[in-house]
Formats: C-alpha cells, structure tokens, sequence
C-alpha cells in the first residue's frame, strides 16, 4: 500500500510511519497540502493520505476532488482533544489516530481505511479452477477479460492477478470507467497538458502513466464510449500514449487487465464496442461464476466477513449457526459476494445471542433472510416452485460430485418432487421429455429404481409416462 504523510515529520508521527513501513506501506512525505496534491497530480499516487490535524484537512481533500483524485485521508497527532479529533473526522477524515500511536491501531486502520487486505477467499471447485487458471497465466504479460456478473469479485480477482504478477512491487491503478463521464475520461486516463481545456490550470498525469511499470486495471470497460476505445487501443498496442493537448507521445510499461459484466461479443454486434479491442484485451478471459453457481464458497466467505466486521466494529467474533448456514447457501444472491458481505456486516452488528442466527443475517431492507423475494417464490409457486427449489438446493449440497452424479442426483430428485411426472420434470430441468426418458432408461438399466409416473415413490423398474 503506498501512504503519503502530510506534516512535518518528526517524533511520533515519525514513529507511526515506521510501524506503517513495518506493515508493508511504502511512504512518501511532503510539508504542505498543497504539495501533496501537487504530488497526487503528477502521477505519483496513494492509496491513502495520513495527515496532521494541525493541516486545512478540508482544504486539501478540496483540492484533490478539484483534481478528480479521491484518496481516503486519516488524521494524525500529538496531544490532540476530542474536539480536535471531531474537527478532523468533520473535515473529511475517515479516521482519528493519536499519537504516540500503536502498532495494532496503525495496522488496523491501514486495512480498514485503504481497504487492501482482500484475500481471495474458495472453497468452491468450480472456483478453484478459474484460479488455477488465474495462478497459470499471472506471471505473463498477456492482457486479460475478467467477466462475470456485478458483485463476483472482478476487481478482487484483478488485484489477485497482480499481487501474483512479475509487477507485484509496481503500482495496481484502477479506472472505473463507468464511474467518469466521457468527457473526463480521456484526461483520466492519458493526463493533459496545462491549458489544454478550460480549467486545466497544469499538467496532470494520467492513469496510464501513474500506472509505469505496473498494472492497469480498466474496470467495467464496456462503458466506455467508442471514440476513446480508438485511443486505448493504440496505446495498448504501441504502449505509447497522448496527454490532452500533449505535442508529444509518451511511453509507457504496463500490464492491463479489464472487467466488464456484459456481454462484449454482443456489444461487438450492436457496435458499441470495437471488435479489434476486444481481441486486444481477450487474450485470456476469466469467468467468475456467480456465487449462487458457487455454493461451496458462500460459508466460507460468511465466516471471513464475520472476523472482518467483528474486528472492524470492535466486537468479538460469534460463530455462525447451522440452520443460518443453511439459510445462507439457499440464498440466491443476485448482489454475490458484494450482498453477502453487507448481509455478514449487518448480521455481526444485530446478533444478540452467542451464535449469529438466521434472524439476524438481514436482507436490506431489514427483512429476514428466510422472508426475501426468493423464499416467498418458493412458497407461492405451487409444487412447481418447490420442485424447483428442492432440485436447486439438492445441487448445492453435493459440490465435489462428477457432473454425471449431479445431473443423476437432479433429475432423480426434481422427478420424485414432482410425484414422478414426466413432463413436469422434464419442463423444470429445462430438457426434452425424450432426453429425460433416455435417462432414466440408461439409469433403470443400472439397477436404480425410478420414481414411478404421479406417484413420486421409486419404482423397481421404469415405466414409460
């Protein structure tokens, strides 16, 4: 993690830069605010600002978001009062240390504030093999498509890919493009040069640049607009860039790494998106499946946000129970692992017993698990619904079965809830009634007893419905 201190530098503060280095954060200093937004602008960046109280904290977060740069700031000193510390915090700090400070305090804040520490977290096969794909090809320089849906973990596995890369030690620079609109994106990403356009008052550096000799993450790339993507697909290709105003091209050495939760292909089709980029970027795609297609990683998951929060909010850490581990897994998760860790972050917070239960893992708006959207589908749906839930929940409990004992298991226990019916099995499991029957020919012909036509009760032989 790179920390920039703010501040004269000496005594204490001195002595809480040392325990941060000792945390692995590599330091810079300046004096003045405006010196470290001058810093910040030139490209030389950080992931988190710690800062006397003593300096115009507003003043300089002010300045930064002047220059579209968002870094978190945490206040820092010596002899400091509650008031001071309130000040602070009102300026637009996220946290107060006190100095002389503690080493356990600087280590938790770097992790909570700059939020570094993201481990990536499976216990899941089917996510165990797109990380043994991820640990093959991280040392290379090929660029990589992550894709999946929102909330999978794309930037987690991004950060994954460079904490294993040859550029380890080199910068991770992150672009949301859907997050800056197009007409900022460009200066974002490439800089500009002083009075290039109207309010450019100096030189400021791009990503591309801030990003030399490490990795580039493009993050949600398929929302960028299709004249900028002609411009990024030059400076991937010659690794060469154009500041905004610039006379002259600018090398870089970098890695990039894009995420998108659409389908690119299809946005080659509609022309939103240029077919020779994404063959640039599609050099090797990493599909992260969501959570609900990965069951064997949602407890795992729960029990590290639980620790995660627990020593965030300062309480100790409870188990969670059995019956809200069930209630976890059966969830559908349309958020993945983003829901799933504010649901864990709520459920430390409202637990009251000595385990974390069902009731207090909540959906957000304050609805029990058991109450949401997907149980009561459920419960209305008729024997259909059930079926269909029950088939559901008889695959996640099976994780580590070949495909062939997954796809006996289901169709066996979606045709016995459906009281042996054919047809209404066959419509749920999404499959052609002769594909079912050829099936369960093939497994009657094994010596498995079938569930016999409406009466959902496993008969010795099959018979034709």
């Amino acid at each position: 993690m790179r920390l920039l201190v703010v501040g004269r530098l000496s005594g204490q503060l001195a002595t809480a830069v040392k325990m941060a280095m000792a945390h692995g954060a590599k330091v810079s200093h300046v004096e003045r605010g405006d010196q470290a937004t001058e810093q910040l602008r030139r490209g030389q960046g950080a992931d988190l600002l710690m800062v006397d109280y003593r300096v115009d904290i507003a003043a300089l977060i002010a300045a930064n978001e002047n220059e579209r740069i968002h870094v978190p700031v945490v206040a820092c000193g010596v002899d400091a009062d509650a008031t001071d510390a309130a000040n602070a915090i009102r300026a637009g700090a996220k946290e107060f240390i006190p100095l002389p400070p503690e080493a356990d305090l600087i280590a938790a804040v770097l992790s909570a504030v700059a939020d570094d520490e993201r481990p990536m977290i499976s216990a899941d096969p089917s996510m165990k093999a797109v990380l043994q794909l991820a640990d093959q090809v991280a040392r290379s320089e090929a660029s990589i498509l992550i894709t999946g849906e929102s909330g999978v973990g794309k930037e987690v596995m991004a950060r994954y890919l460079h904490a294993g890369s040859k550029r380890s030690e080199r910068p991770f620079i992150s672009v949301n493009c859907a997050a800056i609109p197009d007409n900022l994106l460009e200066s974002e990403l490439f800089g500009h040069e002083k009075g290039a356009f109207t309010g450019a008052m100096a030189r400021r550096i791009g990503k591309f640049e801030e990003a030399d000799g490490g990795t580039l993450l493009l993050d949600e790339i398929s929302e960028m607009d299709v004249r900028l993507q002609a411009k990024l697909l030059r400076a991937i290709q010659e690794r060469v860039i154009d500041r905004v105003g610039g006379t002259r091209p600018v090398s870089v050495d970098i890695r990039i790494i894009a995420t998108s939760n659409r389908d690119l292909a299809k946005s080659v089709a509609e022309g939103s998106f240029r077919e020779d980029l994404l063959y640039r970027l599609n050099v090797v795609n990493l599909r992260l499946p969501a959570l609900r297609e990965r069951p064997g990683d949602i407890a795992v998951l729960a029990d590290h946000f639980v620790k995660k929060y627990a020593a965030a909010n300062g309480v100790p850490v409870k188990p969670i129970s059995a019956d809200a581990k069930r209630a976890l897994v059966s969830h559908r998760w349309n958020g993945n692992v983003r829901e799933l860790e504010n649901a864990m972050h709520r459920a430390v917070l409202l637990a009251v017993g000595p385990e974390i239960d069902v009731d207090a893992i909540r959906l957000p708006d304050g609805q029990p698990l058991s109450a949401g959207a997907h149980g009561a589908a459920v419960h209305d749906a008729g024997p259909a619904g059930r079926a269909a839930h029950v088939a559901d929940a008889v695959t996640r409990a099976h994780v580590g079965q070949t495909v062939a004992q997954m796809e006996k298991t289901l169709i066996l226990d979606t045709l016995s809830h459906c009281l042996g019916n054919r047809t209404h099995a066959a419509n749920i499991l999404g499959i052609s009634i002769r594909t079912l029957r050829n099936k369960l020919n093939e497994y009657a012909d094994d010596g498995t007893s079938i569930p016999a036509p409406q009466s959902g009760v496993a008969a010795s032989g099959y018979a034709a419905a």
